[in-house]
């Protein structure tokens, strides 16, 4: 089943259930100023789940655009992405978790849905602790749709809370759903170490609201907000077991082999940061953000810069950021339109940022390469000082966590620390000479 079909079918089996289609929201998220971006389906509604009535009702569908940068250092891997798109379902006061969990399971594991055998599937609920109970409930709806005992999961908040998105706001337990991606077959029981185990859903119920004080409030309106990654879900219906080998990033990877002067960039992990990290950065600059210093321009030139460091170890010294752009719009185009309607801009921005930086790349990792070869042998913990890393970032503008990746890959570790307190004094400095900084993802003049 293609990426396509998996969205339709989402969308026609809760409108069948009763849930109105609404659209996909910005990146930018409109009603939560304490996050950067659309992190999840959720981050649009929640002047909704908080009590406000929603115009198309109360049980809504839809697929939505997501960025995550928590997780930036993890991409690369088969499942972990900073764009991914979102499938959700929500109910703002009415179902709870008995039906949003037997929807879960039939469209999980219905032959007209997507038919998967429950063999594969394991469940993790919340376990409980000081602030609210064990998920007794979730629990036992698992069980009683012959989920066995040993593939149920009790963890704690790390694993099975969801939320606040921001510091305050809606929250509570949550119970995920995961898929057994090997050819082996699967083990009784369900170990949450074993990564063959791939999350596929997560269904959030909020009873909750964190307040100001760090405390749990119970809603008076509880609510269910599901979130389906379609990336993830298109890849165990193609019986993949990475993200990147489904049709989203084939023609990524295709246009990446003529550019690059590598036989298989897919099978490479800088192939996968450099094609993941350019289809996030289509998204953002399609929704309105430009790079730049600070907050979201600050996150789209670090993925921007770092798919240009990750390209040049693939043999790739000319401009390709543009070109791999309309490889995105072209895939997702019929998805979201207003990706071809501002084509123009995102091939702008994405040339103008490569440009920028590729002077900087050159100088700051040769200047890198010269601290590390003056560095005897004999000494056995390898460090760069935070007294040469600021130098590279505030003289050269190279980026503190570039210096760390490459400082790695050479068996080396970073300062940062020392870092932080060169900037810090730095910092006090320029005040007095009205703020003017250089240095790291701010281009060289740029206010700080």
């Amino acid at each position: 089943m293609k990426a396509k079909e998996l969205r339709q079918k989402y969308l026609d089996f809760f409108t069948e259930k009763g849930h109105s289609v609404i659209g996909s929201a910005l990146l930018v998220p409109e009603n939560d100023p304490t996050v950067l971006f659309t992190t999840a389906g959720m981050h649009p509604l929640v002047p909704y789940l908080m009590g406000q009535k929603h115009p198309e009702g109360t049980r809504l569908v839809n697929f939505q655009k997501c960025i995550r940068t928590g997780d930036i250092e993890e991409v690369g891997d088969d499942t972990h992405l900073t764009f991914f798109e979102m499938l959700g379902n929500w109910s703002l006061g009415d179902y709870f978790k008995e039906e949003a969990i037997a929807y879960s399971f039939e469209f999980l594991t219905s032959e007209k849905w997507l038919n998967l055998p429950i063999e594969r599937l394991s469940i993790t609920v919340f376990a409980g602790d000081d602030d609210a109970p064990f998920d007794e409930e979730s629990y036992n709806f698992w069980i009683g749709h012959g989920i066995p005992a040993a593939r149920i999961a009790k963890l704690g908040k790390k694993d099975n809370w969801w939320g606040p998105a921001g510091q305050t706001g809606p929250c509570g337990p949550d119970t995920e759903m995961f898929y057994w991606t090997s050819d082996e077959a699967p083990p009784e029981n369900y170990d949450p170490e074993d990564n063959r185990w791939m999350e596929i859903w997560n269904d959030v119920f909020m009873q909750y609201n964190k307040n100001a004080d760090g405390k749990f409030e119970a809603l008076e309106q509880t609510n269910v907000d599901t979130g389906m990654g379609v990336e993830r879900v298109t890849a165990v219906l193609q019986g993949k077991s990475s993200c990147y080998d489904t049709e989203l990033f084939k023609p990524l990877f295709e246009k990446l082999t003529e550019l690059s002067t590598h036989e298989n960039p897919r099978e490479t992990r800088s192939g996968r940061i450099v094609v993941e990290h350019i289809r996030s950065a289509v998204f953002i600059i399609s929704d309105g953000i430009f790079p730049g210093n600070l907050g979201q321009g600050y996150v789209l030139r670090r993925l921007i810069r770092r798919a240009i460091r990750e390209a040049r170890k693939l043999g790739i010294e000319t401009t390709f950021t543009s070109d791999l752009a309309k490889v995105v719009i072209s895939t997702f185009n019929d998805i979201y339109p207003d990706l071809a309607k501002n084509a123009g801009t995102i091939s702008d921005e994405l040339s103008r940022e490569e440009n920028q930086f590729s002077a900087t790349l050159v100088n700051g990792e040769k200047q890198l390469m010269k601290i590390i070869d003056n560095v005897p042998d004999f000494i056995e913990k390898k460090v760069i000082s935070g007294k040469h890393a600021f130098k590279l970032y505030d003289t050269y503008g190279y980026p503190l966590e570039l210096t760390v990746e490459m400082a790695a890959e050479q068996g080396f570790s970073v300062d940062e620390d020392g870092f932080a307190k060169a900037m810090k004094k730095h910092q006090e400095v320029s005040k007095g000479d009205g703020g003017s900084f250089k240095g790291g993802l701010q281009d060289h003049g740029d206010r700080f």
